[in-house]
């Protein structure tokens, strides 16, 4: 192309395989695109990747654009005429551990939810399948024959022709300057060769995405560390078709390469690329780094103990170039909050070949309808807040992501760096108290307080070290009073005339107008799936507080800027104040001495609010409780929380007061049948499906955001349901352990999956959420799978804690 056009709908950033991919996407669905590519296609770090493909992903989510990548792959030759390079070679995973192993039953057990051909192998079945490995410390691996490697330029190249065919304008040596905005809306894009107008625009520019990003005001959390292969000599007599294969114990992978051997390693302490300036050049093209000596040494040992002959092989090439990851080792996907209509698609963590034709498609197809219809949540990039996207984060964070690829993937497994971001001010005190602290969304938060070890997860696929400390507080909790550390939820004021009117028109509910008063809704989407989960209390005429999960500060607030058409003032207040959470049979004795006689049931009826007065700072009560008991939320300027904290510590001597985390109020919640924003319920999600026809007023006259779209799914029969089941007859705690995306089977087939599990100290039971098929009848003999077993399960008819929510509201 000699010069660009005017304008155009949309315009992709970057020629690598992401932005290849989704120019092919965008422009099969009728989209005019052009892509712009500062040098060649592949010059990123496309071209030097080791191009293995496998459809297993660590999530669902993750599996299913995965699969997709496979399929499209394959059809490349039909739709171009060209070989894409894609050979079908399979792909083992090994295990040298029973911890792996187990971990590998997982994962062949959430696979049969997407139909991908998985067989668990023995260690001469993988000697059978790779000769020219050891195998005498393997104790099992997973085998996925229809996985493939490719040449990533080639492929690259090949979807480009295919971007090409469908109309694509793609435009090499064509740098981009900047982002074009009106407000905060993109107009277009200006380049080395000129600015062109557009619609759209989606940045796929890997590692160089988060500094342009930066520049146009925009939070993407990425960051490269270095990455090492190396390549042998021709080796003799090597099979023909030859798996990929990875190692994790030690962290390496391994593919042919032109009847050579590529080696590579995901080191558990990586090393930033770029460390001095913190940015990269932007003529890195085709780039490498000097080769570290130390790399080399491990890589020869650990390579060597896996396959001997490579010993007496020379190395044709040690490569050593820059990989980007993100934070939590999970792709960044979507349109950004900063600026509308400007998406990105890149942060795929060392797997870009394998995810671009699923991630490139997902992308398409969420810029088409301006919202997802599939659960992409967690690659969602406005997962993150603006401090995820700080040098001082990434930098130390990526460190870690790197080897988190290959280390164990285990169950409530928390992250190491990049810690104590967000503080309480009393943080100490809960120290003292005995927390186990995780981090969510910045917040050091309280897992569970230990009584009788030291609060350190010890992880594993079973009983859990911090049961007994859950038992603790969830009886309490019942029985007496506890005190839940709530700060992390996402708090946002609105307020003025039209404040009440927009939220009328943003939520599914009816919204209480009357000051004290409280509203449970979701936030739908125009398919009728949810966006958000919220409680809404109206504090005053014309002024409404909405409290969110913790991880949906920026995808909330998001949401509401977006689909607000008045004028209202909004605000997000979350880090004015602490909020402390008192559930119990015992709260209303407790905050009546500490407080005053103020909460009685017809002083304080449920689902109210009110400010009182205590130790002359102004604390906002609201009678709300996510453990299904009377309690209250209390929201406390942060200035004095520490204090107010204080009071409630000495004063809870006297009471018994436990001090409670929150893996119990995540069992207490699943025995009440309270659902999780993010697990039980998503963009994928209707809320009638998931049993919340009473959050949802189609009696009220505003025409809500998915109102149509809910009017149609109540005609019609459901489809699948969201119901509570036990396991039948194991009832000793996570034994087994149920975690999330398990099936569910009616005698041999799939009817549905789970989407949250703990165990229930309270009522003796594995219990767990799951979707199924509507029309089924379940009494029925349903099992769960689990690690490969199959488990008999009860549907509980009603939830198994208070199910008239007498308790909630005495």
């Amino acid at each position: 192309m000699s010069s660009l056009p005017q304008e155009t709908k949309v315009v992709v950033i970057g020629g690598g395989i992401a932005g290849c991919s989704t120019a092919y996407h965008l422009a099969k669905n009728g989209w005019d695109t052009v892509l712009i590519e500062r040098d060649v296609l592949t010059s990123g770090t496309t071209w030097h990747a080791a191009g293995m493909i496998t459809q297993l992903g660590t999530t669902p989510q993750i599996t299913k654009l995965r699969k997709y990548s496979v399929e499209f792959y394959k059809d490349l030759k039909n739709i171009t005429g060209n070989d894409s390079s894609f050979k079908e070679t399979g792909t083992i995973n090994i295990a040298t551990n029973k911890a792996r192993h187990q971990e590998y039953l997982r994962q062949k057990t959430m696979s049969k939810l997407f139909d991908i051909n998985i067989e668990l192998i023995n260690k001469k079945k993988f000697k059978d399948l790779y000769p020219i490995a050891k195998n005498s410390d393997i104790f099992s691996g997973l085998y996925i024959p229809e996985d493939g490697q490719a040449d990533p330029e080639i492929l690259t190249k090949v979807i480009a022709q295919a971007a090409k065919q469908e109309g694509v304008k793609i435009f090499e040596n064509c740098k981009f300057k900047k982002i074009v905005k009106r407000g905060n809306q993109v107009r277009g894009v200006k380049t080395n060769i000129g600015e062109i107008k557009c619609e759209y625009v989606v940045l796929c520019a890997g590692m160089w995405s988060r500094q342009i990003g930066e520049a146009a005001g925009v939070s993407i959390p990425l960051y490269p560390n270095e990455h090492f292969y190396m390549i042998t000599e021709d080796y003799k007599n090597l099979p023909k078709i030859l798996p990929t294969f990875r190692d994790p114990e030690t962290y390496l992978y391994v593919r042919e390469y032109h009847k050579k051997i590529m080696i590579g390693i995901f080191e558990p302490n990586a090393k930033n690329a770029f460390s001095k300036t913190g940015k990269v050049p932007n003529n890195f093209s085709f780039g490498e780094f000097n080769v570290n000596k130390n790399y080399v040494n491990i890589l020869h040992k650990l390579a060597s103990k896996r396959i001997p002959h490579i010993n007496k092989l020379n190395i044709e090439k040690y490569f050593s170039g820059p990989e980007s990851f993100t934070p939590d080792t999970n792709y960044l996907l979507g349109e950004t909050a900063e600026i509308k209509n400007f998406f990105v698609c890149c942060g795929f963590n060392s797997i870009g070949i394998g995810s671009a034709g699923g991630a490139g498609k997902a992308t398409a197809e969420w810029m088409l309808k301006g919202h997802t219809t599939d659960d992409l949540l967690s690659l969602d990039v406005k997962r993150f807040e603006k401090f995820n996207s700080s040098l001082k984060f990434i930098k130390e964070r990526v460190t870690e992501s790197l080897g988190n690829l290959f280390k164990m993937h285990w169950p409530y497994k928390q992250l190491e760096t990049s810690r104590n971001i967000k503080l309480l001010p009393y943080h100490k005190e809960l120290k003292k108290l005995g927390a186990c602290f995780g981090q969510m969304a910045g917040h050091e938060r309280p897992m569970w307080f230990s009584r009788s070890q030291k609060p350190i997860y010890k992880y594993n696929y079973g009983k859990q070290n911090w049961y007994s400390s859950a038992k603790k507080e969830s009886l309490a909790t019942r029985k007496n009073l506890s005190l839940f550390e709530l700060t992390p939820f996402v708090k946002f004021d609105m307020s003025g005339k039209f404040a009440h009117n927009q939220l009328q028109l943003l939520c599914a509910n009816k919204i209480k107008s009357i000051p004290g008063k409280t509203s449970y809704t979701q936030m739908l989407n125009p398919s009728g799936g949810i966006e958000a989960d919220v409680t809404i209390s109206c504090i005053k005429e014309n002024y409404f507080r909405i409290i969110c999960p913790a991880l949906a500060r920026v995808h909330n607030s998001n949401h509401i800027l977006r689909n607000i058409t008045q004028e209202v003032k909004f605000r997000d207040v979350t880090d004015d104040f602490a909020s402390l959470g008192l559930f119990g049979p015992n709260s209303r004795n407790f905050l009546t001495n500490l407080v005053g006689d103020y909460f009685s049931n017809i002083d304080f009826p449920f689902a109210s609010g009110k400010y009182l007065n205590f130790a002359n700072v102004k604390i906002w009560f609201q009678r709300l409780s996510f453990v299904g008991e009377l309690g209250w939320e209390l929201y406390i300027p942060i200035k004095k929380s520490k204090m107010i904290f204080k009071l409630i510590q000495n004063l809870g001597k006297k009471h018994n007061l436990c001090y409670a985390g929150m893996h119990t109020l995540d069992m207490l919640r699943l025995e009440k049948k309270f659902l999780h924003w993010g697990h039980d319920i998503t963009s994928e999600n209707n809320p009638i499906e998931a049993g919340l026809s009473f959050a949802v007023n189609l009696n009220k006259k505003e025409n809500f955001i998915g109102r149509q779209s809910i009017e149609k799914i109540v005609k019609n029969p459901l489809k699948k349901k969201l119901e509570l089941f036990s396991l039948k007859n194991a009832k000793k705690p996570g034994m087994p352990l149920l975690m999330h995306d398990e099936p569910i089977f009616l005698e041999n087939k799939i009817i549905g999956y789970s989407t949250s599990s703990n165990y229930s100290f309270n009522y003796e039971k594995n219990i767990f959420l799951a979707y199924v098929k509507a029309e089924l009848d379940l009494t029925k003999k349903l099992s769960i799978e689990v690690e490969g077993n199959n488990y008999l399960i009860n549907h509980e008819i009603e939830c198994l804690h208070d199910p008239k929510g007498l308790k909630l509201r005495n």
